[in-house]
């Protein structure tokens, strides 16, 4: 059963995406940038919902109030990376129009990446280096005066479950160039729809938003500590047995 549900979501999305890449093909040449993001979600919400009622993929959100006492301010969304439904999902319940930051090579996946590239988004050469960080600093400025909240995934790649990897910098150097707050994210997708593998499993995951941090009067690596030792503390509580000794 989970094989043949799993394999009902894949077709599902097979067949969505190209439809509604063309449709945004059309319609964002005619239409302003925030219309454009809007249209791109429901694609969001689409596969979301289809993942819950194909799969039983259902998820419950704790601490929005930590988001919702931010909306008028400038905000950068760190979030643990296990699995692929965050991607999609935290763009479907984020009330914020939001930007990714990911590798250039995004771009070129027929359909999602082209529709992806006539959103705002930030998409980096991460062989350039100290180039890429630089460009993620000065778009991240400009998009963060847009209005747009960024996201960024510090583990740098999706990790096991269970995992504690060492957290990559950038986005807290993000965070303390711009005065931005920092909201931490964790959470234990990668249960239900694990890295690397197409079947999805029936179950609820919980999403665990963490009180807003300052980065005003500190550096890159205080900021990174506290969001670290937070999502990383959350992990524990929400996903208790999969940081159980061995």
């Amino acid at each position: 059963m989970i094989q043949i549900r799993s394999v009902t979501l894949l077709l599902s999305m097979l067949i969505l995406t190209p439809i509604w890449a063309s449709i945004c093909f059309i319609t964002f040449p005619f239409i302003s940038a925030a219309k454009r993001y809007e249209l791109a979600k429901v694609w969001n919400i689409t596969i979301t919902y289809l993942a819950k009622k194909i799969c039983g993929i259902d998820y419950e959100v704790r601490g929005m109030e930590n988001v919702e006492a931010m909306l008028d301010k400038p905000v950068i969304l760190l979030s643990k990376h296990q699995s692929a439904w965050e991607t999609i999902a935290l763009l479907a319940i984020m009330p914020k129009q939001i930007c990714f930051v990911f590798k250039r090579e995004l771009l070129w996946i027929p359909f999602f990446g082209w529709a992806l590239g006539m959103l705002r988004m930030i998409h980096i050469n991460r062989s350039k280096g100290a180039a890429a960080s630089h460009s993620i600093t000065s778009q991240g400025k400009k998009y963060l005066a847009q209005g747009l909240w960024i996201i960024i995934f510090p583990e740098g790649t999706r990790t096991p479950v269970g995992s504690s990897p060492q957290y990559l910098k950038g986005g807290a150097r993000l965070a303390s160039a711009t005065n931005a707050w920092v909201i931490p994210i964790a959470h234990n997708a990668g249960h239900l729809w694990p890295k690397n593998s197409f079947l999805k499993y029936p179950g609820k995951i919980i999403v665990s938003i963490g009180p807003a941090i300052s980065s005003t009067d500190k550096s890159a690596g205080q900021v990174h500590q506290a969001t670290e030792e937070w999502i990383e503390a959350e992990m524990r509580v929400i996903d208790a047995p999969a940081y159980a000794p061995k």
